[in-house]
């Protein structure tokens, strides 16, 4: 089963930065997935959906990152990104990549793999 390896979290203060990496065990994933998304999840709200990108770079965010967050792939590194910038304290809270249920060529909400184990974001105000 593939691992996903989520690393750049950590603690900043608001309107801070920080650039979140996700890389996966099999060295194809990313390329073979044609939707992957960033889920955050609190103590009281379950893996919301963050941002979705597809393998023709269409992206999408949820109303509360659009404008402060960027998400984008990097096939040959295998490699997902999450750039969150103007960081507000509501965005702390743990972040997972995985992918993601495509219908037809649109990227759903819905995450469809296994999660792997997160890294932390603490944004205080």
């Amino acid at each position: 089963q593939v691992q996903l390896k989520e690393s750049g979290g950590g603690s900043v203060q608001a309107g801070g930065s920080l650039r979140l990496s996700c890389v996966a065990s099999d060295y194809q994933y990313m390329y073979n997935q044609y939707c992957m998304g960033w889920f955050r999840q609190t103590p009281v709200k379950e893996h919301e959906g963050v941002a979705l990108i597809d393998n023709d770079e269409y992206v999408n965010y949820s109303d509360s990152v659009k404008g402060r967050f960027t998400i984008s792939k990097d096939n040959a590194k295998n490699t997902l990104y999450l750039q969150m910038n103007s960081l507000k304290s509501e965005d702390t809270a743990m972040y997972y990549c995985n992918k993601v249920v495509a219908i037809g060529r649109s990227c759903t909400w819905q995450a469809s793999g296994h999660w792997g184990q997160g890294t932390q974001v603490t944004v205080s105000s």
